[in-house]
């Protein structure tokens, strides 16, 4: 069975349903964003957004969030996978510890982040990998430095 064949016409789009309202597709786009990256970041966009970026914030969360990451096509592991490449190809450092974040948060291992890199740097280049694995290690050392503040 293909993967266009598992899910009925309705099913496969996520949340962008026929009929479904720009407020609809904005919510559920919303409770994915929070669920991925976290509330802390998402409160911290919400915050930050003005009169310059309120549009762009809504776009993302509608489209990005809500019309991509709500399809069931692909798990959220497989897209956290996906995106971690595309930020080292694309060489879009702050997203990507922000990502390396969520992947962690959507069930990826260390170790298979590693295995990511790892990829890229055949496929993006050994610069770009070199640089993806300074982030990740950051993020790594931040959530370990966290973890332990929380304990005490």
């Amino acid at each position: 069975m293909s993967g266009s064949e598992r899910h009925t016409a309705d099913e496969r789009h996520g949340v962008v349903q026929p009929g479904a309202t720009s407020q609809e597709i904005y919510d559920g786009g919303m409770v994915v964003r929070r669920e991925v990256l976290g509330d802390a970041h998402v409160d911290r966009a919400i915050a930050n957004k003005d009169g310059f970026t309120e549009d762009f914030q809504d776009m993302i969360t509608r489209i990005a969030w809500g019309g991509i990451w709500t399809r069931p096509g692909l798990p959220r592991r497989m897209r956290s996978a996906v995106t971690i490449t595309a930020m080292v190809a694309h060489g879009h450092w702050e997203e990507l510890a922000m990502h390396i974040r969520a992947a962690l948060r959507n069930g990826l291992s260390r170790d298979e982040i590693k295995e990511i890199l790892l990829q890229t740097a055949i496929y993006c280049g050994v610069p770009s990998a070199n640089t993806a694995f300074k982030t990740a290690q950051q993020v790594f050392h931040q959530i370990d430095s966290e973890e332990t503040d929380n304990k005490s």
